[in-house]
C-alpha cells in the first residue's frame, strides 16, 4: 500500500481573489496550527513544527503559481516530501477550494499510507478552515 494524496473541498464565502491571498498568505499558516513557524523567501517556503529545539523544518517550493486560480508546491525536506496543490474557482456564493496533497513522513511504512492521508487531511481542513473564516 502506497500513501494516497487527499484532496479537501470547501465552498467559502470569499471572491476567488481573496480566498488564494490568504491560502498564500504563508505567515497566517502559523496563526492556525499550533507549534507552527513559518520562513518564506521568494518562492522557498520553510514550515517549522515543534516546541523549541525538538521539531523538524519542512521546507517547500512553488513550482507553479497562477493566481488568484493555482498554487502548487513540492516538499522537499529529508522529514517530509510530496506535494500540495491548492485551486481557487469563483461560484455565485463565493469560491470553490480544492486542497489536494500527497505527503509522505519519512520512517513511517508505506503501509501507513491510509493514516497519513487521514491525518494530513484533518490537518489541513483544519488550517483551510481558519484560513477562509469570515
Amino acid at each position: 500500500m502506497t500513501v494516497e494524496p487527499f484532496e479537501i473541498v470547501r465552498e467559502v464565502p470569499l471572491s476567488q481573489e481573496e480566498t488564494f491571498a490568504r491560502l498564500t498568505d504563508w505567515q497566517r499558516h502559523a496563526d492556525v496550527l499550533p507549534f507552527t513557524d513559518v520562513r518564506a523567501t521568494g518562492t522557498r517556503i520553510v514550515i517549522r513544527t515543534g516546541v523549541g529545539r525538538l521539531g523538524f523544518d519542512d521546507p517547500m517550493d512553488i513550482v507553479h503559481w497562477d493566481p488568484p486560480r493555482f498554487c502548487r508546491l513540492e516538499k522537499r525536506g529529508r522529514v517530509v516530501h510530496g506535494w500540495a496543490d491548492i485551486c481557487v474557482w469563483p461560484t455565485n456564493t463565493g469560491s470553490k477550494v480544492v486542497w489536494r496533497e500527497l505527503a509522505h513522513v519519512t520512517g513511517v511504512p508505506r503501509i501507513m499510507g491510509r493514516v497519513e492521508s487521514a491525518v494530513g487531511s484533518a490537518l489541513f481542513g483544519r488550517l483551510l478552515n481558519g484560513l477562509t473564516r469570515t
